[in-house]
């Protein structure tokens, strides 16, 4: 019998575990992958270290590149062999409010890769045909990885930030480092800060185009239109909102983040904003990834093997990534 491997989590905390199970077959409507890459992601972090609470015991990773080996009933638009991307919201109900609304991403009984249903730490996943997106041609597995976590939920920050020329990233890291190119091969200016002492990220940041790159406590050269937070540090937000023109926005980009401390009203006065980020639509994807193959993205990334899965969420754990870390069965 043909077998998959996995790494699996089997509670908050835990280190991540090597399974051997039986190849999954799909369902109506769904596919199986032979995974070729997948991304870490810092939810994946959140999910493994408990911050967030989903399905256990579960196979994270949500930046699955694949190569469709399995087609289940119903499933007329991919063939066996179509290379195909997973991203985070793997399936939505198509019925709730939400999703009769274009609002899929709010959706009231939604599927999640890696959280609420196994994911790409694995040779094999099963995903909903309707949810995977093709992927560009230019991209290899490996580097069109980080694009469907990092570039897809980045991408709708950065369309919640509005049409800021003067645009600040806080935390610098897999999705920054994609959007940075994005703003800049659009003619923005673009601010990064990164944690404190964080030189050769602040270095990296102008290399792919930032006209300023310093610590997150540092006020930036002139005040921005909008701001997005990416770094899970609920105290950059008023920091960002002194930041910020009348009329500016900051967009908190995470799944998770610690809490926001008091701030004085003055500062969010003169109609500056605060927004959330929840998930993605497929009309995100197909938009940004049509984007990425246009500028082109490049991302930097550190191939690792599936096994070092705990490795990698160390890494990431400890701040030592620059770009992002891919998974390689």
């Amino acid at each position: 019998m043909v077998r998959m491997h996995a790494m699996q989590l089997d509670a908050p905390g835990m280190r991540l575990h090597e399974v051997d199970r039986p190849l999954p077959e799909p369902g109506e409507g769904e596919i199986r992958l032979a995974i070729a890459a997948c991304g870490v992601c810092r939810t994946d972090l959140h999910v493994a270290d408990g911050d967030i609470h989903g399905t256990l015991p579960i196979v994270p990773g949500h930046e699955i590149v694949g190569r469709v080996d399995a087609i289940g009933a119903g499933v007329t638009e991919l063939q066996i062999g179509d290379r195909v991307g997973v991203p985070w919201l793997g399936h939505s109900c198509g019925r709730c409010p939400y999703c009769l609304s274009g609002r899929e991403n709010l959706c009231d009984r939604p599927l999640f890769t890696g959280f609420t249903r196994d994911g790409g730490f694995a040779s094999h996943c099963i995903a909903d045909a309707h949810f995977c997106f093709p992927i560009p041609e230019g991209f290899d597995d490996v580097h069109a990885a980080p694009l469907l976590c990092a570039g897809l939920i980045g991408y709708r920050s950065y369309r919640m930030a509005g049409d800021a020329p003067v645009l600040g990233l806080y935390g610098f890291g897999a999705a920054a480092h994609i959007l940075a190119q994005l703003a800049a091969w659009q003619g923005r200016t673009v601010f990064a800060f990164t944690r404190e002492g964080d030189v050769e990220g602040q270095q990296f940041a102008r290399q792919l185009g930032c006209a300023w790159a310093g610590e997150s406590t540092e006020a930036p050269p002139e005040e921005m239109d909008a701001a997005i937070i990416f770094a899970p540090v609920g105290p950059l937000v008023p920091l960002a909102l002194k930041s910020v023109k009348k009329g500016g926005r900051v967009v908190c980009a995470g799944i998770h983040m610690s809490d926001i401390p008091a701030f004085p009203y003055a500062d969010l006065w003169e109609e500056r904003q605060i927004l959330s980020v929840a998930n993605l639509t497929r009309a995100d994807g197909t938009e940004f990834l049509a984007l990425a193959a246009q500028v082109p993205v490049r991302t930097h990334v550190t191939p690792m093997k599936m096994a070092e899965a705990n490795e990698a969420l160390d890494r990431l754990r400890a701040g030592e990534v620059e770009g992002a870390i891919v998974l390689i069965p």
